[in-house]
């Protein structure tokens, strides 16, 4: 695998205005600060995987409750999600994804 080219930028751990990716070029404190975002996003979806554990296996748990985890899950995927891509595109794994993505085209290269 090819690490990410430095005229690339990196995709941000959240989304920009009217949820469009957000991109940072370089390693500055633009990239610290996604780096620990991404390590709370990870910790919370970790912790969240315990709460739904839980929750499934109570029979007391009702459908209300089930679907406010479902949708609590269903939002922590989308971030573990673009966390992932990001963290993949950096190691130069292909993105196959399509440019109308909801989490952005991915590795964008800049011009020189």
């Amino acid at each position: 695998m090819n690490e990410q080219p430095q005229n690339a930028a990196r995709l941000l751990p959240w989304a920009g205005v009217e949820g469009r990716p957000c991109y940072v070029a370089g390693d500055g404190q633009v990239s610290r600060t996604a780096d620990r975002v991404e390590a709370m996003q990870l910790g919370m979806a970790y912790e969240l995987l315990d709460h739904a554990d839980d929750m499934v296996e109570d029979d007391r748990s009702t459908a209300v409750q089930l679907r406010h985890v479902a949708a609590a899950l269903t939002h922590s995927l989308r971030d573990v999600h673009r966390v992932a891509r990001s963290r993949g595109l950096r190691l130069g794994i292909p993105d196959a994804f399509e440019p109308g993505h909801p989490s952005g085209p991915g590795l964008v290269r800049l011009r020189p």
